[in-house]
């Protein structure tokens, strides 16, 4: 079985640039982290294009919206999902794009409002 490739063309949305078109044997989803030229990038938001050939639409390409991932970025995976922070503590956002409410920015490790 042939895995199928989308062109995925990857953007920032501020300021609004293209870093770069990849290919890529997975779909994108808003939360998941991305490898490109050496950084790694937090998917923020993904649109489809469409090509209407021979009496349909087929997907053409993918586009990406993306930031850049913080370097002191701790994951826990929570649920079959990684996490950002510490997936114990009461103020965890459980979200992919946000660690808390309280202390966003991080890090979690002697946070003085982390709580089990």
């Amino acid at each position: 079985m042939e895995i199928l490739t989308v062109p995925t063309e990857v953007c920032t949305l501020h300021p609004e640039r293209t870093l770069g078109k990849i290919y890529l044997d997975w779909t994108p989803q808003p939360g998941n982290y991305i490898d490109l030229d050496g950084k790694t990038y937090t998917i923020l938001e993904r649109r489809h294009r469409y090509q209407f050939r021979r009496g349909k639409y087929n997907l053409f390409r993918v586009l990406v919206y993306v930031q850049l991932a913080p370097e002191n970025l701790e994951r826990s995976l929570l649920d079959g999902r990684w996490v950002i922070g510490d997936k114990n503590c009461r103020y965890n956002a459980a979200s992919e794009i946000m660690r808390c409410a309280v202390n966003p920015n991080g890090p979690c490790q002697g946070c003085g409002f982390w709580e089990a």
